[in-house]
């Protein structure tokens, strides 16, 4: 009877113990619900006692220039998306329970764009002016508890215009946390992995926790840390002891993972440590620390390897904004962007010129990208009249700091990029500058390398390269420069970080194809031959002055081993910098793919070449003139060659000779059918068909995904095409379609693609474009069907159906 009472207690002790060791202490509440805004400037509104009875309800994250109306007189002018910029207040009123009294309480914001100014309880916590950086505020003394109510107020203050040299948005536009944990606790961003001993059958794991001591005496600490697998097993565990008789303090844990499963592009396994901080034997927090295990390296004439295998970067620059949504962070609409561009063969992304959103490296960590993470546009010299340059001197080391903190776990990210065109790589004020921020960068990461997207390729004149602070050299465009260079940075690796700037609008083609149009053709020269509608050309023949082809730069990176990589100009059209047409004109031509998330034609040329995917893009789309000569393209992949037929008459046979993007005919037009077919040693490997399109008819939709999730925060992407009585897109469509979205969902935006297109990206309908535009719908809070009904004069309407769930 002992023996059995004995081994009961026995297992009550160790259910007891796995359940304590499963109990979260930290709680991280999503802080984004029920706050209240205005725009203009209100005296008073830090006060808790203000009234904001009458100010919008919203949920975050929120842009407000991106609702505005399209002007060319908003100070922010063109650049900056012609859209409106100003002053605006938040508020959030909420509670705290009497448990967390024994609690310290933090706020953590992603992101206010900019000059964000934060009040608790009337008391001011500070600003940060920089807009990209994250920052975390200790409210624990001054916050109340029980019935108590505390009101949070944000002011920020985007009016000095013009600041950057693309949109901004305005607002908190990422998210926001609400972290409450123990007194003694690890510090905020305060785990650190890194993977120094990476082999086939083993490797040496590393975890710096830092931790704080709020309870003002010495403590006795146990840390306890558990590393699982991709699969959920345990591998590994490690308790350490420390007596913490200071504020703060570092503990350092050593693991060896037996068969680790390495982090790459093509599997992106993440690993997890798990840290159990206990005081005194009571659990005082716990922090979950994802993590990838692999190793990489740039070589001077091998290029870029991951985990030993070499792996050319092919790669494309982001902005911030995500098209029709503006700059606030939406994790669907990431993912969707990533998705393309992994679609097109794309593995890696800078994220220019600034910071991304946490969450965004987070996709790129489960999805497999390589990121250049990079954090400025400029340093003390000013490329605007407001920009960063005026906060640099105060604020530059502690902006560095957090985005180093923050990100050093991710294992896409591959290198800090301290800087983009850098004005002070022309004088010796680069050696001074570069030397300090590639210090900091090192003092809390030294296994990445520190690099900065540089313009000036002779070395002789470069300072940024002369201070030595460069772990790897960047440059941006002058392709026909990067075979010298090696012999003018000898032992020095060397990746194109930015390359392309060609001007193409989806759907837009200007012939002769082969004749290369630079628009304008040099600095300060004037803008000559680009049509009214000021589009671009899809044909891969436009580029700005200080750019390329497509072709043109890929074949240069592609043959020369020593070239890491590149990253073209840019994945996708971005708002803002509608280089090189002035108003109407009001974001960017040099994507990829559109603002809509619709590929360009160069998408399939990428995809032809980057991806494993068989590949036969055959445009344009077969709607001239009579009697018009017209250049038809094939890009392909996995074959000899490509014949072309129209209506069933050859055009000829053609196949690509070194160096070349496609094939090329040049056809007379006649409506009917184009097909080409792919073959390979006489085989056919694919066909594809293009069809003259009637008249439009109807409208047909379709949505991205069909299942979502409620909570207010997941998106669908509604493709809407306007076909003719076959279902063929039309392609020259500019019908206006109107929505309507009933039931569990809302329009969160419509958009074209146009960059010259003035209607709001908030109404409830606009004109097709090229025969396509995009509806965006949001989920509600409560789960349900969403019904979407589209419309256009003389049209057949199109529904669909969308399933929410909880």
């Amino acid at each position: 009877m002992k023996q059995a009472l004995l081994f009961l207690w026995l297992i009550l002790v160790i259910l007891l113990s796995c359940s304590r060791e499963r109990e979260r202490v930290r709680e991280t509440q999503l802080f984004t619900a029920e706050w209240k805004f205005a725009s203009g400037d209100h005296a008073g509104a830090e006060e808790p006692g203000y009234d904001d009875g009458a100010w919008r309800v919203l949920t975050l994250p929120h842009d407000w220039s991106i609702e505005g109306k399209f002007s060319p007189d908003h100070p922010a002018g063109t650049a900056g998306g012609a859209l409106p910029a100003g002053v605006g207040w938040y508020r959030k009123t909420f509670r705290l329970g009497d448990p967390d009294r024994r609690k310290q309480v933090y706020l953590e914001f992603g992101g206010i764009y900019r000059n964000g100014e934060v009040w608790i309880n009337g008391h001011y916590l500070g600003k940060r002016p920089y807009g990209y950086s994250s920052f975390v505020f200790d409210i624990s003394e001054h916050v109340r508890f029980g019935e108590e109510s505390n009101t949070l107020a944000v002011k920020v203050d985007n009016s000095l215009q013009p600041g950057l040299r693309w949109y901004t948005g305005s607002g908190i536009y990422r998210d926001v946390w609400l972290i409450t944990t123990g007194k003694i606790h690890i510090a905020p961003w305060g785990t650190y992995v890194t993977t120094p001993d990476v082999k086939p059958d083993h490797a040496g794991v590393v975890l710096e926790v830092t931790l704080l001591n709020r309870e003002e005496r010495p403590e006795s600490l146990r840390i306890n840390t558990e590393i699982t697998a991709p699969d959920g097993r345990v591998v590994a565990a490690v308790t350490s002891t420390m007596a913490m008789k200071e504020t703060s303090g570092i503990v350092r844990q050593t693991f060896d993972i037996r068969d680790p499963q390495l982090w790459s592009v093509e599997t992106p396994q993440l690993y997890r440590a798990r840290t159990l901080l206990y005081a005194d034997g009571e659990l005082t927090d716990d922090v979950d620390t994802p993590f990838g295990i692999r190793y990489y390296e740039f070589h001077a004439t091998r290029g870029f390897s991951l985990n030993g295998n070499p792996l050319k970067i092919k790669g494309v620059n982001l902005h911030h904004d995500l098209g029709a949504l503006g700059s606030a962070f939406h994790r669907r609409a990431a993912e969707r962007q990533l998705e393309i561009l992994k679609g097109m063969g794309c593995n890696a992304i800078r994220t220019a010129h600034n910071p991304p959103a946490s969450e965004f490296l987070e996709l790129c960590d489960r999805m497999g990208f390589l990121v250049v993470n990079e954090i400025f546009d400029m340093w003390a010299k000013k490329k605007n009249k407001y920009d960063y340059a005026m906060h640099w001197e105060e604020w530059h080391e502690r902006d560095l700091l957090d985005w180093v903190r923050r990100d050093r776990n991710h294992p896409s990210v591959i290198a800090w990029s301290i800087g983009n065109e850098i004005r002070e790589q022309f004088d010796s004020t680069g050696l001074v500058i570069a030397r300090e921020l590639a210090g900091l960068v090192k003092s809390l990461d030294t296994t990445r390398p520190v690099t900065c997207a540089l313009t000036e390729q002779d070395p002789a004149k470069n300072f940024i390269f002369q201070s030595g602070a460069l772990d790897l050299i960047s440059f941006n465009y002058k392709h026909t420069q990067y075979p010298d260079f090696p012999g003018n940075y000898p032992g020095k690796p060397m990746v194109a970080s930015e390359n392309v700037s060609a001007i193409a609008t989806r759907g837009s083609y200007l012939m002769p194809s082969d004749s290369i149009r630079v628009w304008p053709a040099a600095h300060g020269a004037p803008l000559e031959g680009v049509p009214s509608d000021f589009t671009g050309s899809a044909y891969d023949n436009v580029h700005a002055y200080w750019g390329a082809t497509h072709r043109e730069t890929w074949n240069t990176v592609a043959n020369y081993d020593f070239i890491a990589g590149m990253f073209v100009w840019s994945g996708f059209d971005y708002l803002g910098e509608p280089y090189p047409f002035p108003w109407p004109a009001r974001s960017s031509y040099f994507g990829v793919v559109d603002l809509c998330g619709f590929p360009k034609d160069s998408y399939y040329f990428y995809q032809s070449l980057w991806s494993d995917i068989p590949v036969l893009h055959l445009f344009p789309p077969w709607n001239w003139q009579e009697g018009e000569t017209v250049d038809v393209w094939a890009y392909y992949n996995q074959a000899d060659s490509v014949e072309l037929f129209l209506n069933g008459v050859s055009q000829g046979t053609r196949a690509k000779e070194s160096g070349q993007a496609g094939v090329m005919w040049r056809v007379t037009y006649e409506p009917g059918t184009l097909r080409a077919v792919s073959l390979k040693n006489g085989i056919t490997v694919l066909e594809k068909e293009v069809h003259s399109a009637g008249k439009a008819v109807r409208i047909e939709m379709e949505a991205d995904r069909q299942h979502l999730l409620a909570g207010g925060r997941d998106l669908a992407f509604v493709k809407v095409k306007i076909t003719d009585a076959r279902g063929i897109t039309v392609p020259d469509a500019a019908n206006r379609v109107n929505f309507e979205v009933k039931g569990a969902g809302s329009v969160a935006a419509v958009d074209n693609g146009y960059p010259a297109g003035l209607e709001s990206f908030r109404g409830n309908g606009i004109k097709a474009f090229n025969g396509l535009c995009l509806l965006v719908v949001r989920t509600g809070q409560e789960a349900g069907s969403i019904h979407v009904t589209a419309h256009a004069e003389g049209l057949s309407p199109a529904s669909l159906e969308l399933d929410v769930k909880k």
